[in-house]
């Protein structure tokens, strides 16, 4: 690969690279170790995945051992389709190439965009940023993914972020488009987006390294990522929630169960009915086969679904739940062997395609592995997410992200005390605010009707979700306590902020 391919081409800033002699593509070997580097990275071992660290006392998956393994099984799936030299190679490279390093990069950075606790973070930032800011696009941890890697982020030259290439840019764009265009470019079944109006020039620069990639479609090396993402997810916190013990077998078994047996009457009732009585075993089953159906008719199949069912009950319900964790090395083997054997049945059920359709990427999971995931997730999503006390817990954690991102704003509107604000607090504020001139006055169309007072405001907040976005779990919580004045370490609460 040479220097002029347009996948290694960087944003602003071209170096001399002194890797150049050692390794085969340095561009992407590099773009991993300014990533890995990153004190945005780092911070992902403070972060929840899905439940807290401090509120689980147990060891759990964070942030940052979930993208770890993310990058494992994306990175082994790459192999496999970089050295095919068959047909599917041949489609591979004529789609742009699936290059092993750029999905490991690109697998590492996915989550660095996650704020503090999780999805219910996520949320609440969205909300506020809507509500109190008046940012239509709201915060998605995806697009604020791209902004740390392409702005947010330095490594040693202002304004470029880390300086990635266009490979590594591309492959963590899961949904290339703005807010509101998920629904024309994914039938109307994607609410999510990869970047921010002030990040879209940034992101078609990235993008026009593919030709043969279409307009709102994934590269092959994200479509690859997007996979392990998934197949990690389903599998590593069914493995949390095992070695906790929060997964009632019993219970679990009843819902399977009766779904089977009463299958007939179940398909007989409407959704509306179903969703009245999700708590009855065997009708929450049945709701996921209908969200499937609704979102994605063209994969969806009963058969597929059928034997998906039967094999997680098979497996997991009647095999793997039906022995209580007990800590010992006997079941650390089985659990690792369990784990292991699914990653590489999914892994194995790959395919690649030249024309997707519409809610898919080039590269997927066959039918069967899809409706396989599909129930896995299913799993923690009714037995473990819908749980009464995890969701206080969360109200508790939302209250807080709220109290940070008001108490923020209070204080740079006190023009007696803001030069007193976290320096890093004001940096993201004047960043955000020439961002948003900047698209005002060269792209106007992407700010309709907007005076630039309004966007002055606008990017105020913008910068205070960018700051809040960027705390650990630990540190929000410290945070809090420290604006409220409540802290008894006020030295050791305030390190980093």
């Amino acid at each position: 690969m040479t220097d002029a391919d347009p996948r290694t081409v960087r944003r602003a800033h071209e170096e001399l690279d002194e890797f150049q002699l050692a390794e085969r593509n340095p561009h992407f070997r590099v773009d991993v170790e300014r990533i890995r580097f990153s004190p945005y990275f780092s911070r992902l071992s403070a972060v929840t995945q899905v439940i807290s660290q401090t509120g689980a006392g147990l060891a759990v998956h964070n942030r940052l051992t979930h993208s770890v393994k993310v990058a494992a099984v994306a990175r082994a799936i790459a192999m496999h389709l970089h050295r095919d030299t068959g047909p599917m190679g041949a489609l591979v490279a004529d789609l742009g190439g699936c290059d092993p390093v750029v999905v490991q990069a690109a697998a590492s950075a996915h989550d660095v965009g996650h704020p503090p606790f999780g999805h219910l973070g996520e949320r609440a930032l969205d909300r506020l940023a809507r509500d109190r800011f008046r940012l239509r696009e709201g915060f998605e941890g995806n697009a604020q993914t791209y902004r740390i890697l392409t702005r947010l982020d330095e490594h040693d030259t202002a304004g470029v972020g880390l300086n990635l290439t266009r490979a590594v840019r591309a492959a963590v764009l899961k949904y290339p488009w703005l807010r509101g265009e998920g629904g024309e470019r994914r039938g109307g079944a994607s609410h999510k987006f990869s970047m921010y109006v002030v990040d879209v020039a940034d992101a078609r620069d990235a993008l026009s390294a593919y030709p043969r990639i279409a307009e709102g479609q994934q590269t092959l090396e994200c479509s690859v990522m997007d996979i392990a993402d998934d197949i990690a997810y389903s599998l590593h916190d069914l493995d949390d929630f095992y070695r906790a013990g929060l997964l009632n077998q019993a219970t679990i078994a009843g819902e399977f169960r009766e779904w089977r047996r009463e299958l007939a009457d179940l398909r007989a009732l409407d959704t509306a009915t179903l969703r009245d009585t999700a708590r009855s075993p065997g009708h929450s089953l049945e709701l996921l086969w209908r969200r499937l159906v609704d979102r994605d008719p063209w994969i969806a199949d009963a058969d597929a679904f059928d034997d998906a069912v039967a094999k997680v009950t098979d497996e997991v319900v009647e095999g793997l739940l039906t022995v209580p964790f007990d800590g010992s090395l006997a079941a650390d083997r089985s659990l690792a062997r369990f784990t292991t054997e699914w990653i590489r049945h999914l892994q194995s059920s790959v395919e690649v395609h030249a024309e997707p359709a519409h809610r898919s990427g080039h590269v997927m999971l066959n039918r069967q592995a899809w409706h396989e995931v599909a129930v896995l997730k299913f799993l923690h999503q009714r037995f473990i997410l819908d749980r009464p006390d995890l969701a206080v817990y969360q109200r508790g954690q939302a209250g807080l992200i709220e109290r940070l991102v008001d108490g923020f704003a209070a204080w740079l509107d006190d023009s007696h005390d803001a030069r007193r604000a976290p320096r890093r607090l004001l940096d993201l504020v004047d960043m955000s605010t020439d961002d948003y001139l900047t698209i005002l006055h060269e792209q106007p169309q992407l700010l309709p009707t907007v005076d630039e007072h309004e966007i002055r405001r606008r990017a105020t907040g913008r910068g205070i979700i960018d700051y809040v976005a960027s705390l650990t779990d630990a540190q929000a919580t410290h945070l809090d306590a420290m604006l409220a004045g409540r802290t008894e370490r006020l030295w050791d609460a305030g390190q980093g902020v």
